[in-house]
């Protein structure tokens, strides 16, 4: 993200203030009950320094003077200092309860805000910005943004109390408290001071927590790769370098508000000091009397504490601030989708699809990925796309759900275009399936159903066309066995046909299949193929695809090659007049078989050293791990073994 230029401390100052406006409006009735509390709390607080002055005064000057006092002086005093402690009390609870409140709300509807606006921009938006940022932009700056927002009923009920105890002291003595009240501009310049300086520190330390974030997430998804290539010192490195300098930025701002904090402290302190130097002048003058000098001693004490409570809230503005303006960067970012209001009508077949001369490009200023690409697949029929590595195949899925938009040209199911349909409106009739396979750490069930209120019939029928009841069959639970964060507990041809079960459970009436049963061999691949022509699951199928067994379950064959549509027909005629498709075809059937005899050889010498992890003596049954129980050797599961330990 760009940098922020420095700000000045008045523009730090009005841009905070206009960041807790914000959260005024936002959560007015609940800021005016902790405002309440606040108020209550500080009134009683300078209600006290009278009580204790007329205290002093009326009950214990006068018994040092006679020796003696009554019982209805004493709780008489009692009494009034307790009233005024209760109603303290309450002004307290409801401060605290009301600020808490108020800033939780905030937060969590900052935090919702900001989900929603992720859901709402394209991928384009989310390719140019580090996952780390999201998730800090989601966290924890939302939580600086409404820091302030604690102390703030505080300081408003701070400065009534402020307003009170210097008209209190004005009517006690006037001259004591223009002594004390001189620590006012002290107060304002420390914090035009403090502001300045702190601004571009916070600034950094937040864009440091982003880095961090991203730093820890790239390593906790790339567990595979770094433990595999023995990059762990590495990556240990690379996250403590991050770490300490988050840590020193961090160091930094700490060392500056732990200057300011106390000398705010001390100001006021150093108000009370100078009122009893002074005041103890003007009580052997005969200028003042005692009680006078103890209310205004007490009245700069009680002072102390709306100056300690203003300077929370000045003290916490520059991180406000920064987190406001990294908040709004993503609630203000554009390139949403737009929805129109049309509405498909609900059928029960499969869906036509039309793509009409469609060109796409991932930025404006570089070449397109896809150019004038056009096709056409009938109800019911399955397309196989096929084309070299970066010819533009996924991205052409992208299209075909409507995760992106085409620059020119139109993607239209059942004649009507993509952007064209309501908000949900492609979901209701299309699903896909990618090449990266996504499950969440939950129960078969609910990777299956993700929360959709599906009997189980439904579900174990999708499981059957997936061609995964039988593994699931033998899990430790059934449907009700965990899979672990990503699937982890499963192979990768057992989290492919999970993931093909998910779409096939919402009976889509177009499924798009990005090389998603690359982990099957190609007889479970055939199965469910054919399981997806079933009557109850009919739907329109677009493949992307590369094995010829796969192919050649297709009615008809889309060859891409750099972003053009070179080629399209059936397999047999695609190979005698598309040359590149021909080359594309027998490189990958070369390399099929290559793997194929790699993994006999590797076979045929397991069995040939049985004592060395081969096959095991008649009479010992094999065991298997629970999580891969019938599944990491399960046939129909292509290099089940390599794509387990993924």
């Amino acid at each position: 993200m760009p940098t922020t230029p420095p700000r000045t401390s008045n523009d730090v100052l009005a841009r905070g203030l206009r960041v807790l406006g914000t959260g005024i409006r936002e959560q007015r009735w609940i800021f005016a009950v902790a405002v309440a509390g606040g108020v209550l709390f500080g009134g009683m607080t300078v209600a006290s320094a009278f009580v204790l002055g007329g205290v002093t005064t009326h009950t214990i000057l006068p018994a040092f003077a006679s020796g003696h006092t009554t019982a209805g002086a004493l709780t008489g005093a009692a009494l009034a200092i307790i009233g005024v402690a209760a109603v303290k009390v309450v002004g307290i609870i409801g401060r605290r309860v009301g600020a808490g409140t108020m800033q939780y709300r905030l937060q969590a509807s900052y935090r919702r805000r900001i989900t929603r606006q992720y859901l709402t921009l394209p991928l384009s938006w989310h390719q140019r910005h580090p996952t780390g940022t999201l998730l800090s932009n989601a966290n924890a700056d939302v939580e600086s943004t409404w820091y302030p927002i604690a102390p703030l009923p505080f300081a408003c009920g701070a400065v009534v109390m402020l307003v009170i105890t210097v008209v209190a002291l004005v009517r006690t003595d006037p001259v004591l408290s223009i002594v004390g009240l001189v620590v006012f501009p002290a107060v304002f310049m420390l914090n035009f001071i403090y502001s300045r300086r702190m601004s571009p520190r916070m600034t950094h330390a937040q864009q440091l927590r982003a880095e961090v974030s991203g730093v820890a997430h790239e390593s906790f998804d790339g567990a595979l790769v770094v433990k595999t290539l023995g990059r762990e010192q590495q990556e240990t490195e690379r996250f403590a370098r991050q770490s300490m300098d988050l840590r020193d930025a961090m160091i930094r701002v700490g060392r500056l508000r732990g200057i300011f904090d106390p000398m705010m402290e001390a100001l006021p302190t150093f108000g009370t000091l100078t009122v009893l130097l002074v005041g103890t002048i003007r009580l052997r003058d005969g200028a003042a009397t005692v009680g006078d000098l103890v209310s205004v001693a007490y009245l700069f004490t009680v002072l102390a504490l709306p100056v300690r409570a203003i300077g929370w809230v000045l003290g916490d503005l520059p991180r406000a601030v920064v987190g406001w303006d990294r908040v709004q960067r993503v609630l203000r970012a554009s390139g949403g989708q737009a929805y129109g209001e049309r509405v498909l009508p609900v059928r029960s077949g499969p869906a036509r699809l039309s793509v009409e001369k469609v060109t796409f490009g991932y930025a404006e200023d570089a070449p397109p990925v896809l150019v004038g690409v056009g096709f056409e697949v009938a109800p019911g029929q399955t397309v196989a796309v096929v084309g070299p590595t970066g010819s533009g195949k996924s991205t052409l899925v992208s299209l075909l759900v409507r995760l992106v938009d085409p620059q020119s040209g139109a993607v239209l199911l059942d004649g009507a275009d993509l952007r064209e349909l309501s908000r949900g409106g492609v979901s209701e009739h299309a699903a896909v399936v990618s090449q990266a396979t996504f499950l969440f750490d939950d129960t078969v069930r609910g990777n299956v159903t993700l929360g959709a209120d599906l009997p189980d019939e439904d579900v174990w029928h999708a499981l059957a066309v997936a061609q995964a009841d039988r593994f699931v069959r033998a899990l430790p639970d059934g449907l009700a066995t965990r899979v672990g964060e990503r699937g982890t507990t499963l192979s990768g041809g057992q989290r492919q046909r999970i993931a093909l079960a998910r779409a096939l459970a919402r009976r889509p009436r177009l499924l798009i299949l990005d090389d998603a049963t690359s982990s099957v061999d190609a007889s479970v691949e055939a199965a469910i193929l054919g399981g997806l022509r079933s009557a109850d699951l009919a739907a329109t199928v677009v493949v992307v695809a590369y094995r010829r067994s796969t192919i050649a379950l297709a009615d008809e064959v889309v060859y891409v090659e750099r972003g053009r549509v070179v080629g399209q027909g059936s397999h047999q005629d695609l190979l005698t007049t598309t040359p590149g498709y021909a080359h594309l075809v027998l490189a990958y059937d070369e390399a099929d078989q290559e793997r194929r005899r790699n993994r006999a050889a590797l076979a045929a010498g397991s069995r040939a050293r049985p004592g060395k992890g081969g096959s095991k003596p008649a009479g010992k049954p094999a065991t298997v791990p629970s999580g891969k129980a019938a599944a990491g050797g399960e046939p129909g599961d292509d290099d089940a073994d390599a794509e387990g330990a993924a």
